[in-house]
């Protein structure tokens, strides 16, 4: 049975984001993602997950100067340094809060960008992402990319699976591994049952995320087969967890009828 992790970035923001960990448990979550945790101590993150007995799965590597526009750093030239100092902080989080994963942005580029800087802006990733694998890989962490499409996210690097799985086998490092969205996925290029068949059994992906489409709310809302999609995610055997990475209609606890439904169906 799939697992889920509440994204307190996008659910529960009634409350302020250290309660929301209280109630992503009354909920019956068992896990959490978010964003970013470095606005707070590791200590206290640390300390809301115990106390409410949660796991941490997943957070974002610092991704640049983000309340500018930035939205990561990792294939960008001219960035190295920063990058490297981003993997340090996000690897010091992750060993605190014992968070397998962590996700490493891309960033945007240009709509004018030649050929040519494109593959500049490629080896830059490849090149930075090896090295952050490296580093990860010693710490016990997964690094994740993911394809994000170019409608919430206009420029981004990273927008389709096969790039990102063709990233993945060309830097070559057992701790490096694919997000996969279905959100975004099924925004860019559908097809999702034939994407999770062929691409879960690689071993490539770290990570499930989902949201409906093409509104971002509840994935039971829109043109997602939510639930054939779970019993094929469930068939395949994948026992990693899948992100609620969605905004809410209304309250967060109101919405989760299709998770209630399913823990019920699944029981």
């Amino acid at each position: 049975m799939p697992r889920f992790a509440a994204n307190l970035s996008m659910m529960y923001t009634e409350h302020d984001f250290l309660d929301r960990f209280a109630a992503a448990s009354a909920d019956g979550f068992e896990a959490v993602e978010y964003l970013f945790p470095y606005d707070h101590d590791p200590a206290e993150l640390r300390r809301r997950l115990d106390d409410h007995g949660l796991k941490q799965v997943l957070f974002n590597a610092p991704p640049g100067a983000w309340e500018s526009g930035e939205r990561g750093i990792a294939a960008l030239p001219g960035r190295e340094a920063e990058l490297r100092s981003a993997i340090d902080r996000a690897l010091e989080y992750a060993e605190a809060l014992d968070c397998p994963r962590v996700h490493v942005m891309a960033g945007l580029v240009r709509p004018d960008t030649t050929p040519a800087e494109r593959a500049e802006h490629r080896d830059t990733y490849l090149a930075n992402l090896a090295w952050a694998a490296e580093r990860a890989g010693a710490a016990g962490v997964d690094l994740l990319i993911e394809p994000i499409n170019g409608r919430d996210m206009p420029g981004y690097f990273l927008n389709r699976q096969a790039e990102a799985h063709a990233v993945v086998r060309e830097v070559g490092a057992s701790h490096l591994k694919v997000q996969l969205d279905l959100y975004h996925c099924q925004i860019v290029e559908g097809d999702l049952t034939t994407t999770l068949r062929r691409d879960l059994p690689t071993g490539r992906v770290g990570h499930l995320q989902i949201a409906g489409v093409p509104d971002r709310h509840e994935p039971d809302r829109g043109e997602l087969a939510i639930r054939h999609l779970f019993t094929v995610v469930d068939e395949l055997g994948f026992d990693g967890w899948i992100g609620c990475e969605y905004r809410p209609r209304a309250g967060t606890s109101e919405g989760l009828g299709w998770l209630n439904d399913y823990r019920g169906e699944s029981a």
